[in-house]
C-alpha cells in the first residue's frame, strides 16, 4: 500500500525537527544508526509499514480500546518502533500516544489513512497499555 498522504518528501523536514528536539537523547542516537545506510526506499517502505499499523488501528476503531486485540496492536506499533528506529519503552510510547492525539499535521496523517479518530483512538489505547503497565 503506497500512502500518499504521509509524503516521504517531508521525511527529511521531520528528521530535522526530530535532531532538533531530541538530538542528544540516547533513543536519537540509536535511530541515526540504525538509519544511517537507509535509502529514500528503505525510508518510504518504513513510512508505509508504519502508517499501515494506523489502518489497523482504523478498522478496530470501533472497538473498546482496552480490548486484548487493541492492545496487541499497541504492542505490535511499539515493537515496531523498536525494530526499526529505536528502542521504544512504555514512557516513550505513552508520550508518542499523546502526540499522534495532539492535533496538527500528525494528527491528520494518521486519520487519513486510518480515518478520522484513529490518532485519538490509537491515543487512547496507547494509554491503557502505558497505565496497564504500571
Amino acid at each position: 500500500m503506497d500512502f500518499k498522504v504521509f509524503d516521504t518528501r517531508k521525511i527529511d523536514e521531520y528528521s530535522k525537527r526530530a535532531k532538533e528536539q531530541w538530538g542528544q537523547t540516547s533513543e536519537f542516537k540509536e535511530f541515526e544508526e540504525k538509519t544511517k545506510s537507509w535509502t529514500k526506499d528503505d525510508e518510504a517502505t518504513a513510512a508505509n509499514e508504519f502508517m499501515q499499523l494506523f489502518v489497523e488501528f482504523g478498522q478496530m476503531k470501533e472497538m473498546n480500546p482496552a480490548d486484548e486485540q487493541v492492545q496487541f496492536q499497541v504492542k505490535k506499533l511499539q515493537d515496531y518502533i523498536t525494530n526499526h528506529f529505536y528502542t521504544c519503552s512504555d514512557k516513550i510510547l505513552c508520550g508518542l500516544g499523546r502526540m499522534y492525539a495532539g492535533g496538527g499535521e500528525l494528527t491528520e496523517n494518521i486519520d487519513n489513512v486510518g480515518g478520522i479518530g484513529t490518532a485519538e483512538f490509537a491515543s487512547k489505547a496507547i494509554d491503557i497499555f502505558y497505565m496497564s503497565k504500571k
